[in-house]
């Protein structure tokens, strides 16, 4: 017999779900056939009774020339074939019952054999093998389906660990960047002997212009972990808010910049109640503010707009700009993608988009984006309005875009 140590409980013992099968089966098969066995020693006893139909006193001829009354002919008759259907009946019985269980432990152990092989892929799985796969090719029934939701789970944690390695990688490069220019501006400066005063003054500038950069990104990693650790309508504080304040507050903070590049800024800011966390609310607006001017080009335009429709709260940030690739739109919402304006050297994080779509999902809501003919994109948010019963889960998709478009920051 063949067991397994619980985990809890080391020194008890259990059997495998293989015996278990066999056992059940065996258990009813050999009830069924004794059940059968019983039916018949019953109808033999009760269907032998041919002296009924005869007159008392009567006697019966034997082959062997013995005499015998009827009545003890029949008791006799009745006795020896109840015994030899007994007897034969549980030879039977016992011969069925073993091929019956020998014959169920086998198709029991081919049946569950993809739940051997889920079990040692299981035990395999490391960082290193996880493009092992079942792969299934038996009858589709439900240990088929098993395997195949075990080979997609299995998808998904793959690709879980490639994101968090390109994550993880690209963080430490952005990091290091502002650092080692850090380091190398102060190692320069002080291995000359005869800088003076504005030397280090320069030097000072950089230090600290690297210094906003690295913690610029480190906010920018701690917003977008704050905001994933609530996906799922899991948000640690819920109030009332609204779109548009966030909106006309996130307009505030850069209209100095939207001055020095001339945009042409059109606003329609009607009431969005909302209920979620303010503070990731206003991030979300001030993120798509700030790519809409950072991406855009001077006398550009800006063109925001916030509504509450069919039990949702919408925003939409839209702005001209610069051209990229109409395929890469749905990759700027990953973390520390950029466009190709972006990869000349303009600052940013790489983390705009990727923190707006976390709060979208931490929310409950959704956010799409649109290449714009000739350059730019419109950037639309949907949130559950506050009059709305709120969804228990939801996730920020983003659906391919046509056209042309611009790289968040």
């Amino acid at each position: 017999m063949t067991v397994y140590a619980s985990r809890r409980e080391k020194m008890r013992l259990r059997p495998t779900l293989r015996l278990r099968l066999t056992l059940l089966n065996g258990i009813l098969l050999v009830g069924a056939g004794a059940i059968l066995v019983l039916l018949a020693w019953l109808l033999v006893g009760d269907a032998l009774h041919p002296s009924d139909q005869l007159q008392p006193g009567t006697q019966v001829v034997l082959d062997n020339g013995n005499r015998l009354d009827a009545l003890t002919w029949q008791t006799q008759l009745v006795d020896r074939a109840s015994q030899e259907l007994l007897i034969k009946g549980l030879i039977a019985l016992f011969a069925i019952g073993i091929i019956g269980i020998a014959g169920a432990y086998a198709v029991a152990g081919r049946a569950l054999r993809p739940l051997h092989f889920v079990t040692a892929t299981a035990q395999r799985l490391g960082e290193e093998t996880l493009d092992q796969r079942i792969r299934y090719s038996g009858a589709d029934d439900e240990v088929a389906e098993l395997a195949r939701t075990f080979d997609a789970m299995l998808d998904r944690l793959a690709g879980a660990f490639e994101s968090q390695k390109r994550f993880v990688a690209n963080a430490s490069h952005e990091l290091r960047t502002p650092l080692a220019v850090m380091r190398t501006e102060i190692d320069v400066t002080l291995s000359d002997d005869e800088a003076d005063v504005a030397e280090y003054r320069r030097m000072a500038k950089v230090v600290r212009n690297a210094s906003e950069r690295a913690n610029g990104l480190v906010d920018a990693l701690l917003v977008l972990a704050r905001s994933e650790a609530q996906s799922g309508r899991r948000l640690v504080r819920k109030v009332p808010a609204d779109l548009a304040t966030s909106v006309y507050n996130a307009l505030s903070a850069v209209k100095a910049e939207a001055e020095r590049m001339k945009l042409d800024v059109t606003t329609d800011l009607q009431a969005a109640p909302v209920v979620g966390d303010p503070s990731l609310l206003d991030r979300l607006a001030g993120n798509l503010i700030e790519n809409a001017i950072r991406y855009n080009h001077l006398m550009g335009k800006l063109w925001l707009r916030t509504e509450n429709e069919d039990g949702h709260a919408r925003l939409v940030v839209g702005n001209t700009g610069y051209e990229v690739e109409a395929g890469d739109v749905p990759g700027l919402f990953e973390p520390f993608r950029r466009g190709g304006w972006e990869r000349t050297g303009s600052r940013g994080s790489g983390l705009g988009l990727s923190i707006v779509r976390a709060v979208c999902d931490a929310h409950g809501g959704t956010v799409s984006a649109v290449a714009q003919a000739g350059g730019g994109l419109e950037v639309t948010v949907r949130l559950p309005a506050a009059d709305t019963t709120p969804v228990v889960a939801a996730s920020a998709t983003v659906p391919r875009a046509k056209g042309l478009g611009v790289a968040p920051g």
